[in-house]
């Protein structure tokens, strides 16, 4: 009887380690059949590279000039008598601007008026008589002369009184006056800045390396930091003809219109020399680009073959895609763009999103960018 219920218990023994080492291996033979199943393929955006004719462009930075633009002052002291201009008024050249009090050259310019009126009679009398020998030829020249003399204290007196008031020397703006009516002005003192806005100059320097890719009339684009969504075209006009010995450096002018006056002389400017002769690029979005210190890369979008080189197909029937990551050399970046000078071809699929979740031969699928549809194409 002790014998029957031992193997009775050892067949339940038996059992519960067939039942647990059974499980066991079902979930063991569970997880090697998910690891070895495939992978589904990892959802990512992308886009394609492209060729197009790329501009080089030469950096620089700059500062704005007015066309013409002086800061006004007198060359003669004196007291302001009237103001007649108001602080950013458009003004006309020849204009009148400000008069000083002038009434003691007026009352001698009156005295040299009527000095050089009967200087005048005398002298013509005196011609008259010099004929008949009524006076004598030294008497005439005497005349000539007090008459020629009154005529210059005449002339003196008018350009003393015409200092006396000041005139816009051309059309422009003129600035925040900074004087009053009965201030008394030393001579020199500016009384507001005067300046023309209709056309504006950009100051800039490049290295002497650049002169041989720069001439007259070459194209610019000028942006400022009051409107960064915005450039203003302008060429360039000048060259200076001589390198800066400290720094090795050329000044260059370009001229830029201002119909809206929105550029103020002064301003900060960053602007792009365009160099001639645009060639062909393979350019890719920015955001495609890994940059490492150990080189740049982009994951570009590849067919996968099995290993007798047919291309693998998906359910669907389309190729299946496998991320390849890829080291390249880049060029210059604009407008969101980058130049690929080497390692991709134009047409080549480029991961433009997502490539954190990626390895080297891991199976994607592309769908397109909608951040890149949605941007306005660049110019080249």
């Amino acid at each position: 009887m002790l014998r029957r219920r031992m193997l009775i218990m050892l067949g339940v023994v038996v059992l519960l380690v067939l039942i647990l080492g059974g499980y066991k291996a079902f979930s063991i033979y569970q997880q090697v059949q998910m690891f070895s199943a495939p992978k589904p393929p990892i959802s990512v955006a992308g886009t394609a590279s492209s060729e197009r004719a790329w501009q080089n462009r030469l950096p620089a930075v700059g500062s704005l000039t007015a066309l013409q633009g002086v800061d006004l002052s007198l060359e003669i002291a004196g007291t302001v008598k009237a103001l007649q201009f108001e602080s950013g008024q458009q003004v006309r050249k020849g204009q009148p601007l400000l008069q000083l009090d002038s009434d003691v050259e007026t009352a001698l310019l009156g005295t040299a008026l009527a000095d050089l009126g009967l200087a005048q009679v005398d002298f013509n009398r005196g011609s008259q008589l010099v004929g008949s020998e009524a006076i004598s030829r030294g008497e005439y020249d005497r005349l000539n002369a007090q008459y020629k003399r009154n005529k210059a204290v005449v002339d003196q007196l008018k350009a003393s009184l015409a200092k006396k008031s000041i005139n816009a020397p051309f059309s422009g703006t003129i600035g925040i006056r900074q004087v009053d009516v009965g201030e008394y002005l030393a001579s020199g003192t500016v009384i507001a800045t005067l300046q023309d806005l209709s056309s504006l100059y950009v100051d800039f320097f490049v290295a002497e390396q650049a002169i041989p890719q720069l001439s007259i009339g070459q194209q610019v684009l000028v942006s400022v930091a009051a409107y960064p969504q915005q450039t203003f075209p302008g060429s360039i006009s000048a060259i200076n003809p001589k390198v800066e010995d400290s720094t090795r450096n050329v000044q260059v002018r370009a001229t830029l219109a201002n119909p809206d006056g929105k550029l103020l002389p002064g301003m900060f400017s960053s602007l792009q020399v365009l160099l001639p002769d645009p060639k062909p690029a393979v350019v890719v979005p920015e955001s495609a680009v890994t940059y490492t210190l150990y080189g740049n890369s982009v994951y570009v979008a590849v067919a996968k073959k099995a290993d007798d080189g047919q291309v693998e197909k998906d359910a669907d029937g389309q190729p299946q895609l496998i991320a390849e990551r890829r080291f390249v050399d880049t060029g210059e970046r604009r407008d969101g763009l980058v130049v690929i000078s080497k390692g991709l071809q134009a047409g080549e699929q480029v991961v433009t999103a997502g490539q954190l979740k990626l390895t080297q031969g891991a199976a994607i699928r592309i769908t397109p960018d909608k951040t890149l549809q949605a941007q306005p194409k660049p110019a080249d």
